[in-house]
């Protein structure tokens, strides 16, 4: 322990949480591994909705099936993703 300004500072307090750290890295390499064996319509799918952020209809427009076929294939693949991780 150790004061600054007054208050008490313990080192616990500034040392970092290496659990939570362990467990996300863990996650991270699960999540890659999980969408590794996503087919790659799938993997398109997904990253032009949650990494570039498009909408339903415009990834269903810029792949050429309709808005409902990719509200299918991004469910599916998630819950592929959620059964492996």
């Amino acid at each position: 322990m150790y004061y600054d300004g007054g208050d008490a500072i313990y080192v616990m307090d500034q040392v970092g949480d290496t659990k939570n750290t362990d467990e996300n890295w863990l996650e991270h390499i699960s999540l890659k591994e999980a969408i590794k064996k996503l087919s790659e319509r799938e993997k398109h799918i997904l990253s032009l909705r949650f990494f570039e952020g498009r909408t339903q209809m415009e990834v269903a427009s810029e792949i050429g099936i309709s808005q409902a076929q990719v509200s299918r294939l991004e469910k599916s693949a998630i819950e592929r993703i959620k059964k492996q991780i």
